[in-house]
């Protein structure tokens, strides 16, 4: 499977279901994900706070997740990051197929504390990415802070989806945190069969 990222090695592919591997001299990813989940996820990256992450973004998006990931990570965690968020957007795209049949739009806003963070999201098949998320310090644990930001943009780059996230919060991982959470019920939102649409909604008559 040859795609914008290069080479895919594509390990599983059924409607709504997706694995794929990705292999660089700098990292070694692998997603499957399954859209019509309850929330199951595993997740090694070897960056403890993104894989929080990533298991928040599955138990609240209902989507079962497996992301293994080995990486750089003597330089830093900027490859491996970036990568597990390309492989995953392409993964959810895979899953999606053509795209008919689902609601398309989602939206959610979700509190943490003194941190709220509100995301719309199109999974149309149009990559575009508005974040803005102002944290205040370098990282949380061991993950940049600028890199969450950069992950969003390439999972919605892949993903083929259109992204507006925003946020604030004194507490950076309450503002980190209240993200991903309300990316994942727009996700939910968006991803989910649609009973009254037999195709894509669009009045193009495609996606996008």
């Amino acid at each position: 499977m040859t795609t914008p990222l290069g080479e895919l090695e594509v390990l599983e592919q059924a409607p709504r279901v997706a694995g794929l591997r990705r292999r660089t001299r700098e990292t070694d990813v692998t997603v499957r994900l399954a859209l019509d989940g309850s929330g199951e996820a595993s997740i090694s990256t070897g960056v403890g706070f993104y894989d929080h992450l990533l298991t928040s973004l599955a138990h609240h998006s209902l989507i079962d997740l497996t992301i293994d990931a080995g990486g750089d990570l003597d330089l830093d965690d900027h490859h491996t990051v970036e990568d597990v968020a390309l492989v995953l957007g392409a993964a959810l795209a895979a899953a999606l197929g053509d795209r008919a049949g689902i609601h398309r739009f989602g939206d959610a806003s979700v509190p943490m504390d003194e941190a709220v963070a509100s995301a719309e999201i199109d999974v149309g098949g149009r990559p575009y990415a508005v974040i803005d998320l102002p944290f205040r310090g370098e990282r949380i644990g061991a993950l940049s802070t600028q890199l969450v930001e950069h992950a969003l943009e390439a999972f919605a780059r892949t993903a083929g989806a259109t992204l507006h996230l925003r946020g604030t919060g004194r507490n950076d991982h309450h503002l980190a945190e209240a993200a991903i959470k309300s990316l994942a019920r727009a996700l939910r939102e968006a991803c989910a069969p649609d009973s009254r649409r037999a195709g894509v909604a669009s009045t193009k008559g495609s996606a996008s």
